[in-house]
């Protein structure tokens, strides 16, 4: 076998694929597009027991090779299409241990395809708890494969499973297990003939999925078509008896080599406390206590080492311009770069904080059962339970949140998902809320345990979900479709969280921020320094001039002058030119010119605010000033009425702005890829914004 070793995962969902993935290749991955589709690709690099280095995929989760979503499409594609660039030479069919039934149907298919195959016997801890006895040294035998249990979350045996890839053949050596030719005497071995097709069941896969399959032609997709007529090919009935026979196969096997005590037939706990979490009543009151103590946590842990964070940016800035020679370079380093990351690295902590609850929530297999709960309330606005993945999804980000719904087969559903998901609070907005909820929301604790601050963000994300919800409901009857949704799922059991897949998480998380986030911020920092630094011929200095009359040096100090000239040539530069060409429209909103600023320079992504701000007023302030973005943003006084800019009407019309404004480029590009046209991000940047104006303008008025 070559060193170019290619792996890949295959298992039903909630096998723990993604687990021993993660086990596999630790910090080694990174996530792609297969090509032509949107759909993700998990790739990574293991060493094996002999140390060579293998690259692992983790194909998406699928019941079955008859795909019913893009995500489960992928999977047939990449192991039939010898030519894809992700095709396997060994497959690796990761199993319940304690579900052997269902998860060895996904089995009997992939190893007709005849790829080389090893199963992962996973989850066995479960297994033996439950009282699943598995004679695996016969189930391999009757199989013709080799079997390695193991437990992926206590990395039980992994190092096993190792030595099995690194000496596993590269010829398919598995038991046939139905007679493949009996589904479609005739068709199978024309097909094969003319597409020159090796296994049968890739041949009968062909004639089921041909319309779909990006790897044949549109002339072969055709003569697939020709070749079904003439035969008299039924898909539907050719699929129900391939079923039948399977499971007809799969009993056999499992007949003296699974045993199950009486302890496994009684009801399993996690169904007992499912009584209780996803109570029609008290589900819903944990789900939002939960939430709760998550925003208070935000707050209460974070406020320490965003401190520290906030101090290093200063001493940074100071140490900077101490070294570098006053100038444009040391000007663009400490008011351009380092104002601007500043202002968002400082929110590393609340981010790591809010994915480390998310993963505990979904290794739980909590978030599951939150997806569960939720359906009945979706179906009345015209979506279903899987639109709840993305929703939460859109807790992190919305562009991979939209991509997820490709799993919602259904059209009006998955339309009314994407349209509605950005407005969920992502990631993005984290910053700009604690921002603005830290500068007029007292830190002060009510009863001695509840923290206002966090009670003020949270009441920001439950406003993002309901108001998605009540844009369902209303697209619900503007978005006309025929066909109806369903919601099949299974649930987990619940498990204590892993704390190391806790923590790739975190990493995973902080470090797609830091790096996705660190780019278009010093992209737009620098050239908003450059905006705010210089301006049309000669109004900045015509406007500095009357600073040097003896009426003002005599009357002011130098610093203060020196306040007044950056002032003025801020609002001279063609940033503040910009920012006083929208002020008339935002001024209802309480905003000023520079606010406008920001607000245009946000729309590459939300979190520029903060980046924005600090450049602002690091550009606005005299060489001596090196407080942090917030001590700024406190001390800023608007010139006419000398009352904080950052007032509290201010600041929720801000905080209302961004949770419902579309101020992300990247999610219009993915909503456009996924529906195929501009009508639908039009429409929803057009009511977006609506909206976000509207919830301004009212929020202002009412606490002005």
């Amino acid at each position: 076998m070559s060193s170019e070793l290619k792996i890949a995962l295959v298992g039903n969902p909630n096998t723990g694929k993604s687990t021993l993935f993660n086990v596999l290749t630790g910090l080694n991955q990174k996530i792609g597009n297969f090509p032509g589709v949107t759909v993700d690709k998990k790739l990574g690099s293991c060493k094996l027991s002999d140390e060579r280095t293998v690259q692992v995929i983790d194909l998406p989760g699928t019941y079955s090779l008859y795909p019913k979503s893009k995500d489960e499409s992928i999977v047939f594609e990449v192991l039939a299409d010898r030519n894809n660039s992700a095709h396997p030479d060994l497959v690796v069919i990761v199993a319940d241990a304690s579900n052997l039934k269902r998860n060895l149907l996904l089995y009997t298919q992939v190893a007709d395809l005849k790829i080389p195959v090893i199963i992962a016997l996973n989850m066995m801890d479960v297994a033996r708890k439950t009282g699943t006895t598995i004679n695996v040294d016969a189930l391999a035998s009757k199989l013709g494969v080799r079997i390695v249990p193991i437990a992926a979350r206590q990395s039980e045996n992994v190092q096993a499973l190792k030595e099995a890839i690194s000496n596993a053949s590269r010829l398919a050596l598995q038991e046939d297990t139905i007679e493949v030719e009996a589904l479609a005497p005739g068709l199978i071995g024309k097909i094969r003939e003319e597409l020159q097709v090796d296994a049968p069941y890739v041949a009968l896969q062909i004639a089921h999925q041909h319309e779909n399959l990006t790897f044949l032609t549109a002339a072969q997709s055709g003569r697939v078509e020709e070749l079904e007529r003439e035969f008299s090919f039924h898909s539907a009935k050719s699929q129900a008896a391939e079923t039948i026979a399977r499971y007809n196969y799969i009993n056999d096997v499992l007949f003296d080599t699974v045993e199950t005590t009486n302890d496994a037939r009684q009801e399993p706990v996690s169904n007992r406390i499912d009584k209780v979490l996803t109570h029609r009543f008290w589900g819903f009151i944990i789900f939002f206590g939960i939430l709760f103590l998550i925003f208070q946590s935000i707050f209460a842990w974070s406020e320490y080492p965003m401190g520290l964070i906030e101090d290093l940016f200063v001493w940074l800035a100071s140490a900077v311009q101490a070294v570098l020679p006053e100038g444009i370079l040391a000007d663009l380093l400490v008011d351009g770069v380092i104002a601007g990351l500043s202002g968002v690295l400082v929110f590393i902590p609340q981010i790591a904080i809010l994915f480390a609850f998310i993963s505990v929530l979904e290794d739980t297999g909590y978030m599951a059962r939150v997806t569960f709960m939720m359906d009945k309330l979706m179906r009345k606005v015209g979506l279903n339970g899987k639109s709840v993945v993305p929703m939460i999804g859109g807790l992190a980000c919305a562009v991979p949140s939209i991509m997820s719904a490709r799993n919602i087969e259904n059209w009006k559903d998955r339309m009314i998902t994407i349209m509605v998901t950005p407005l969920v609070s992502c990631s993005a907005r984290l910053p700009v809320y604690t921002l603005l909820i830290s500068l007029v929301v007292p830190d002060t604790r009510v009863w001695g345990v509840i923290n206002m601050q966090g009670l003020a963000m949270m009441s920001m994300y439950v406003l993002s979900i309901v108001s998605a919800i009540l844009v369902a409901w209303v697209m619900k009857g503007l978005i006309r479709a025929r066909d109806r949704g369903y919601f099949i799922m299974e649930l987990p059991v619940y498990r204590f969280p892993r704390w190391s897949n806790v923590g790739l998480t975190m990493y995973e998380k902080v470090k797609a921020f830091v790096f996705q986030a660190g780019k278009v911020i010093i992209a737009v920092s620098i050239v908003l320094w450059v905006l705010a630094s210089y301006g049309p011929p000669g109004k900045i200095e015509a406007a500095q001039q009357k600073y040097d009359t003896p009426e003002y040096s005599q009357k002011f100090s130098p610093e203060e002058i020196g306040r007044m000239k950056s002032s003025q040539k801020l609002e001279n530069s063609y940033a503040g030119v910009l920012g006083h060409a929208i002020e008339p429209a935002i001024r209802p909103l309480g905003y000023d010119w520079k606010i406008g600023i920001a607000l245009i320079t946000s729309f590459a992504a939300r979190e520029v605010f903060v980046g924005t701000m600090a450049t602002i007023y690091s550009v606005d302030a005299d060489d001596s000033n090196m407080d942090s973005v917030r001590d700024k943003m406190n001390n800023a006084r608007d010139t006419e009425t000398g009352r904080p800019v950052f007032s509290l009407a201010t600041s929720f019309s801000l905080m209302l702005f961004y949770a419902f404004a579309m101020q992300c480029i990247s999610t219009i590009a993915i909503v456009y890829r996924e529906t195929k046209s501009w009508k639908w991000p039009a429409i929803q940047f057009g009511y977006m914004t609506v909206m976000a104006y509207v919830a301004g303008l009212i929020a202002y008025q009412l606490l002005k």
